[in-house]
């Protein structure tokens, strides 16, 4: 009997150990965050906040309706569900948009590039307010408007990360790195993320697992193609033609798309500047040229730069950009919507790259320079 009541009390000790034990959210993708739910919290983690370093950012959520909990020092205490939000890059709107907190934003930073039109009108009407003018930063403005959460981005360069004043101002500044990630749809999977500051965990699986399903399938379409278009990315500004690396985002999205991405044999992150000369004489026969900046005529493109009519893809009019829904103002909706959804960015790329396959696709992001 006394060895029975043991084994009872050991496995109601495991069960409770197990309803209260700290749990890791699954990711897919996501490299750069971490989600860890404990019994009164949840503890968001930047990793790789700062280019070089090993440091991290850390994040304490705590529900409305509960009580403060005894937390470490270092941890920044968001309280949640947050009503009234604070974007300082258009990307954030895209997440927002896809869990259906368009809504909640009171103020946005760059607002004459926003793209969505839900919230060019609130910006219209005032109800979105502008907090930033250039790099300069409204802080007071900031405070009128008493927000629950600021979302801003890490770029470890001082002329674009949160500024001093902003840091000292107490204000709930919340610094994310979904940027930094390599693949599609760890971008994408960033909507966890955002959506846990909502209490909208279930909302962001099903909007991910939509993307994740609809993106692995198109790659599967094209993962065994005979001939994949070679294609090369970008125009020259400034000076230098900033070429996306072979670990990079974007060649990342080529390949899966079915493209041969001229450099892929470049193993790391990131971009490489090289003078127009140089990318010549990889591209010159190139079968697409991808992304040329922001021209969206072959005119513009070869008014800017002669040379550029060398490239074969310029002469057989092989050249697209992603700005099909570039705004008056050049808000471009790839950067809202296109991160969270890359599996329509990823259908347009396969139309493009392999119209064979998709020949009754309405382009959403790209078009055809002409």
């Amino acid at each position: 009997m006394i060895h029975h009541l043991i084994i009872v009390f050991h496995l109601a000790i495991c069960a409770v150990a197990t309803v209260h034990a700290d749990t890791k959210l699954k990711l897919g993708y996501a490299q750069n965050f971490t989600i860890t739910d404990h019994e009164t919290h949840r503890i968001l983690t930047i990793h790789n906040a700062l280019k070089g370093t090993e440091a991290a950012i850390r994040y304490a959520l705590v529900s409305k309706s509960s009580p403060l909990p005894d937390l470490p020092k270092d941890l920044q205490v968001i309280r949640t569900p947050v009503e009234r939000v604070v974007v300082m890059e258009t990307v954030y709107i895209g997440y927002l948009g896809a869990i259906n907190q368009l809504g909640t934003i009171v103020g946005a930073g760059s607002v004459n590039f926003i793209s969505n039109p839900e919230v060019q009108s609130r910006v219209g009407r005032g109800d979105i307010q502008n907090v930033q003018a250039g790099q300069g930063l409204d802080i007071e403005r900031m405070l009128l408007l008493q927000p629950d959460l600021i979302l801003s981005s890490i770029s470890s360069d001082p002329a674009f990360d949160i500024s001093a004043k902003l840091a000292r101002s107490g204000l709930p500044v919340v610094l994310t790195a979904g940027y930094m990630e390599g693949h599609p749809l760890a971008r994408a999977e960033w909507i966890k993320f955002i959506a846990a500051f909502f209490e909208q965990n279930e909302q962001a699986d099903t909007v991910f697992t939509e993307v994740e399903t609809r993106y692995t399938t198109l790659q599967a379409t094209v993962a065994h193609a005979a001939n994949k278009p070679t294609v090369f990315c970008g125009a020259p500004y400034s000076g230098a033609w900033h070429v996306a690396a072979g670990e990079s985002y974007t060649a990342r999205a080529i390949r899966d798309a079915g493209g041969d991405y001229l450099w892929s044999d470049v193993a790391r992150a990131g971009a490489l500047a090289l003078d127009t000369e140089r990318v010549f004489l990889k591209a010159a026969n190139a079968d697409i040229w991808l992304n040329p900046s922001f021209f969206r005529s072959l005119d513009e493109l070869l008014t800017a730069e002669t040379r550029f009519g060398k490239f074969r893809a310029a002469q057989i009019g092989a050249v697209f950009n992603n700005t099909k829904q570039v705004g008056s103002n050049g808000g471009n909706a790839i950067w809202e919507e296109g991160i969270v959804r890359p599996d329509k960015v990823l259908a347009d790329m396969i139309a493009l790259f392999h119209p064979e396959l998709m020949p009754d696709h309405q382009f959403v992001f790209y078009e055809q320079l002409k």
